[in-house]
């Protein structure tokens, strides 16, 4: 199933830890505290459990939502980047 993961967490070396379990478990980081992927219901136990172990005491706020296909096909998205800069000059 697709899951969003998105998190706050203050303490630095927590949140670098969750991240790297995110990788782990197969998630893309589609932005700096949420991340994106395929799980099963058991890995998703799995992920949470981990993150929690990782999170250790500090202060954390980890939600995990699991998306149907409809809410998937539903979602809006914008998305702009920077363009490349050709020669040190920036393309507009």
């Amino acid at each position: 199933m697709r899951c969003l993961l998105i998190y706050d967490i203050a303490h630095d070396g927590a949140r670098a830890k969750v991240a790297d379990a995110c990788l782990d478990y197969g998630l893309e980081r589609i932005q700096y505290s949420a991340f994106l992927g395929e799980l099963s219901r058991v890995h998703q136990r799995e992920l949470l459990l981990q993150i929690k172990r990782r999170v250790g005491r500090h202060e954390a706020n980890v939600q995990l939502f699991p998306l149907d296909e409809k809410s998937w096909e539903s979602r809006r998205v914008i998305e702009q980047k920077q363009k490349e800069p050709i020669n040190g000059n920036m393309v507009v």
